[in-house]
């Protein structure tokens, strides 16, 4: 929950994202390194997985966040495709029919934070982006968000009232 015992100066739950060639074909969509903070959700989920990799690879291991733990090499970074089978065997799982794939959990993940009223620079950094401009392909407000902007003008008789006060 706190890594700054460890001499990490960022405080609470987060992830480290640094970009380098892995073996298995996947790349941080940024260049630079960035961190990614996380809720107790997240944390919790992973100590389950660290306690599962334990398990089955022993203290040793890779460096790497998701390794396989059920499909050969074991131990070996995940490849991108491994998540998304994963992701749509989840899918399937959750009776969802449509077609799931990463990319678009991360255009959910975007539109949910503007739906919690998180601003394009917020969205900007979550994602790993340079520009806040490169967030916006992935804002997709919800009906309930645009409903609430449409509320928050004021009629032209309230903005008339407003004047005379």
């Amino acid at each position: 929950m706190d890594s700054r015992a460890l001499g990490c100066d960022v405080e609470g739950p987060h992830l480290h994202v640094v970009r380098r060639q892995n073996p298995n074909g996947a790349w941080s969509k940024s260049r630079r390194s960035w961190v990614m903070p996380v809720d107790f959700l997240v944390v919790q989920a992973f100590d389950q997985y660290a306690a599962e990799r334990h398990e089955r690879l022993g203290a040793g291991g890779s460096d790497f966040l998701l390794v396989n733990l059920f499909r050969p090499p074991l131990g070996s970074p995940v490849t991108p495709d491994a998540i998304g089978d994963l992701i749509e065997a989840l899918a399937r799982r959750a009776g969802v029919d449509e077609h799931v794939a990463p990319h678009r959990m991360r255009h959910g993940f975007a539109s949910n934070v503007a739906d919690a009223e998180g601003t394009l620079d917020e969205i900007q950094n979550l994602l790993g982006q340079s520009q806040p401009a490169s967030a916006q392909p992935y804002l997709h407000p919800s009906p309930g968000r645009l409903r609430a902007a449409i509320e928050r003008v004021p009629t032209p008789r309230e903005l008339v009232d407003e004047v005379r006060r």
